[in-house]
């Protein structure tokens, strides 16, 4: 370097940011130089003249980059969308406007009463990164306790705070040493705490401070910026819920209003379950299911399926006590009630849910439901003392006017010259009280005017008359459907086909003598008809309450032996007699029949003999066991 006779080189050296021990070298070229010391002097003066203006140049360039950082800040503010970016960016800047390794901030959790890390820059430690902090513990705590900045140079050793293992173990495992924390302030409360630290020692200056206490404050006004627009966008969100509410309900009351007219003019004009149906759908929109106590369909608008039968009572019963309609899922229930009976349901999908008016026009919808299941209940009632007199007038005797009969039969749809079987209901099919009676009575009504036929009481019982020639199809189909309405086992007796009004009665004694035979045989719960039972019903139906005494002592004293050994043994001496006498006394056929050797049936035979005695073939004791036989096969009619 050449020998300067003036401080200039300083200026070139300021000109180009050299670093400070740049600044050493003109002196030393000087005094290799050998210059006198008065020129020495100088430029050592002018050395530190130069190195106080670069330290201020220094100074300026760092507030400078404080200042557009703050700014930055400020615009973050300004433009505030989301709290956790702006957060980020301010303890991001910390860290780098103050040149430390590590930069973070803590909030108070007013619910669980702590505090806890909020965000992080430069941290490698996730123990570290998911601290909290009990009130009052650590540098945080003397922070926030104070209101002031603290400063400590080393952590695990300062000894002015309260130092947790929790604590002290995420701050060692992070290898932090020198930590500075000031206050997150919003009016005269601490909320927080934002830190800067090094891993290693390190001096905070004043202006470093100061510098983090602003962007603190900056934090804080973002905290309570975002505070103050999500208690705005709640508030607006609120009046926004209120206007729809208030839109939709003034909606409803139309609706309510158009609805209630509409239904009473439904009930005025004797409309039916489609109709209101219809009616709820057009209101209310989606889709309607109307249903009977039992949970039979009456009517259904839409695609809509029928939910499980436990769903329904369930339900049911819940709008029952209530006094409203429920919700199950995507359903609405509404009960259709007479005071204290059920009639059924209604069950409602929406398209849309459902406010206050429009359950009550559901629920309206269900009171009109009730009155049209009631009127149709008189009606059918009205209609069924009808038919029930009439055939009352075609069973009794002697019969009158037979061309009446088929008049009066033609206005309510009976073609009296059609086939006919008559059906007689036992008296297992009711308890003792009347109105266990009048329900069976009202359900035979049902059941046979859905099937174009008549129903009556006739003497305490209940008969039927049904369209058809299978008498016995009849027998067991009322028998097994009733049975299912009382939950007790219930006998029908059946005979014909009868075709015109005058062989009505003559049927009816039948059936009656049928149902008397089917108790004889021990067969009560079942159904059949005269022409099954063949000859003994015709016998038994006179025997009267004691036939069924009567037919046990028959078979105990002419084959009672045989049906012992056969459930002793589990011989087939009974089906072998079977055979034996419906093929007329064969030996040959009987074996043929029963697919074994004729020295198999012989053998059998000669067993019957030693149970029956000697003479069980003479024809008069033939006949019995033949009989007795038929007794014990319709006894038992699923062999």
């Amino acid at each position: 370097m050449s020998v300067m006779s003036s401080p200039v080189e300083f200026l070139e050296l300021l000109a180009r940011e050299a670093a400070a021990v740049e600044f050493e070298g003109p002196l030393v070229a000087a005094r290799a130089a050998g210059l006198p010391a008065e020129r020495l002097a100088e430029l050592e003066q002018a050395k530190v003249v130069a190195l106080r203006v670069r330290a201020l140049l220094a100074r300026r360039r760092r507030r400078e980059t404080e200042l557009s950082g703050l700014y930055d800040t400020a615009s973050d503010l300004a433009g505030l969308r989301d709290l956790d970016d702006v957060l980020r960016a301010i303890v991001h800047r910390a860290r780098i406007l103050l040149g430390t390794d590590v930069a973070y901030m803590t909030l108070n959790d007013d619910e669980r009463g702590d505090t806890y890390m909020r965000v992080t820059d430069g941290s490698i430690s996730a123990r570290f990164q998911r601290l909290r902090l009990e009130l009052g513990d650590g540098l945080g705590g003397l922070v926030a306790q104070t209101g002031t900045p603290y400063v400590t140079s080393n952590y695990q050793e300062d000894e002015r705070f309260r130092h947790t293992g929790e604590i002290d173990g995420g701050v060692g495992e992070e290898g932090l040493v020198a930590i500075l924390g000031v206050p997150l302030r919003l009016g005269s409360s601490v909320i927080g705490v934002l830190y800067a630290a090094n891993r290693s020692a390190r001096p905070f200056a004043r202006e470093e401070v100061s510098l983090l206490v602003s962007l603190a404050a900056h934090a804080a006004v973002a905290i309570d910026t975002a505070r103050l627009l999500a208690e705005t966008r709640a508030a607006l969100a609120e009046l926004s819920a209120a206007n729809r509410t208030i839109r939709a309900h003034s909606s409803s009351v139309e609706r309510a209003a158009a609805a209630h007219d509409r239904m009473t003019a439904l009930v005025v004009r004797g409309g039916g379950m489609e109709d209101v149906a219809a009616a709820v759908t057009e209101v209310l929109g989606g889709a309607l299911l109307a249903l009977d106590a039992e949970g039979r369909r009456l009517a259904r608008v839409g695609e809509i399926e029928e939910p499980d039968r436990a769903d329904i009572v369930e339900a049911v019963a819940a709008s029952r006590t209530e006094g409203r309609s429920v919700r199950r899922g995507p359903l609405w229930y509404a009960a259709v009630v007479a005071g204290a009976e059920n009639l059924g349901a209604l069950v409602l999908r929406p398209d849309d849910e459902l406010v206050d008016a429009d359950q009550r026009i559901l629920e309206r919808a269900a009171l009109v439901t009730a009155l049209l299941l009631l009127f149709r209940r008189t009606v059918a009632e009205a209609e069924g003392r009808v038919r029930g007199e009439l055939l009352d007038d075609l069973i009794a005797r002697p019969l009158r006017d037979t061309d009446a009969l088929r008049a009066r039969a033609r206005r309510i749809g009976v073609d009296l010259d059609a086939p006919h079987v008559l059906v007689a209901v036992g008296d297992d099919a009711f308890a003792e009280t009347g109105s266990a009676r009048q329900r069976v009575l009202s359900w035979a009504t049902t059941y046979a005017s859905a099937r174009g036929g008549l129903a009556a009481a006739r003497d305490g019982r209940v008969v039927l008359m049904l369209p058809g020639q299978d008498a016995g199809g009849a027998a067991r189909a009322v028998a097994r459907d009733l049975s299912r309405v009382t939950g007790r086992p219930v006998t029908a007796g059946a005979s014909g086909p009868s075709t015109g009004p005058a062989s009505l009665a003559v049927t009816f004694a039948e059936a009656e003598r049928c149902l008397s035979a089917l108790g004889a045989l021990g067969r009560a719960g079942q159904g059949a008809s005269t022409a099954e039972l063949g000859f003994v019903g015709l016998l038994l139906g006179a025997v009267g309450d004691a036939g069924d005494r009567d037919v046990a002592r028959f078979l105990a004293t002419t084959v009672g032996p045989v049906l012992d050994y056969d459930a002793r043994r589990g011989t087939a001496l009974v089906k072998t007699l079977e055979a034996y006498f419906g093929v007329g006394g064969s030996l040959a056929r009987a074996a043929e029949q029963l697919h074994v050797h004729v020295n198999t049936v012989t053998q059998r035979l000669e067993r019957v003999g030693q149970l029956l005695g000697t003479d069980w073939q003479r024809p008069e004791r033939a006949l019995e066991v033949q009989l007795a036989l038929r007794l014990h096969r319709l006894r038992t009619p699923a062999r």
